[in-house]
């Protein structure tokens, strides 16, 4: 079955089930769910119950769809991704971006966890994504181009419109609350980098890295689908604290901080222009 197929059928199971056309999608990053508990009178549809989808298995992830009111517009958020050190293809990556998309989103906001390279970052700040670097060492573009999606050779010069960086800002500021903005780099994961691997990494240009989000954006860039990506630091990469680094201090971190940037992404959600 090709890629446009699968995407035809869990269309086909997704949109009886949503009230209306979703506008915005986001895809809620790990110990960042919490957004999706308090949308009132949700529609939740688990990913497994969707043709094609695979199920979540990272901890912090729900591993479903949530259809409800953001912000006053309609949205589907994702309670949970897929990532690359799960064992999924880079296909199986995309495709809910890809679904939600022909389910007539119309922007899509990123939130994930991340460390922090830049020095000058503490932890519990969010960073406006500017850019990305891959360093995952492929694209979920490669292999035969899905014309119908996109063009063969995407331009990833504006990934992140700075209209909607701007919107985020005014949005921050409005609620007192400081954004970073910087590059994100994405990783595959699941061991955490060295002490030297950051330090090549900030020499790079990086300022914070993870295991998720990069795929995402270059699929919505592929459909020219605009993205906002926001990054959660949840902790100080290798070697610049001498402590080690532990997933339970991500999602802890998510959890005292998720609730400022729910308010935020609500916010950016209200203000944005479709």
């Amino acid at each position: 079955m090709t890629t446009m197929e699968k995407l035809q059928k869990a269309e086909e199971y997704m949109r009886p089930l949503l009230p209306a056309r979703p506008k915005i999608g986001v895809i809620l990053g790990s110990g960042l769910g919490g957004l999706a508990e308090t949308i009132k009178g949700a529609k939740c549809i688990p990913y497994a119950d969707v043709p094609g989808m695979k199920a979540a298995t990272a901890p912090g992830h729900a591993g479903r769809f949530v259809f409800g009111k953001l912000g006053g517009k309609d949205a589907l958020l994702m309670q949970g991704r897929l990532h690359y050190y799960e064992g999924h293809s880079m296909e199986e990556i995309v495709f809910p971006v890809r679904l939600m998309r022909r389910l007539g989103i119309e922007l899509l906001i990123v939130t994930n966890a991340a460390g922090s390279v830049n020095t000058q970052y503490w932890v519990g700040d969010f960073m406006l994504i500017r850019d990305h670097i891959n360093m995952m060492g492929t694209n979920p573009l490669i292999g035969p181009n899905e014309d119908e999606l996109g063009e063969r050779f995407p331009d990833m010069s504006c990934a992140y419109p700075k209209s909607l960086r701007d919107t985020a800002k005014k949005c921050a500021e409005k609620m007192g609350i400081h954004l970073r903005e910087g590059v994100y780099m994405g990783l595959t994961g699941p061991s955490y980098e060295t002490p030297s691997e950051i330090r090549m990494f900030r020499l790079l240009g990086a300022d914070a890295v993870g295991m998720s989000t990069v795929p995402e954006v270059i699929a919505a860039a592929h459909m020219k689908l605009p993205v906002l990506g926001i990054s959660l630091i949840t902790n100080m990469a290798a070697g610049i604290l001498e402590q080690p680094l532990s997933g339970e201090e991500v999602i802890r971190v998510g959890q005292e901080r998720g609730a400022d940037l729910q308010a935020l992404v609500t916010r950016i959600a209200k203000e944005v222009r479709l």
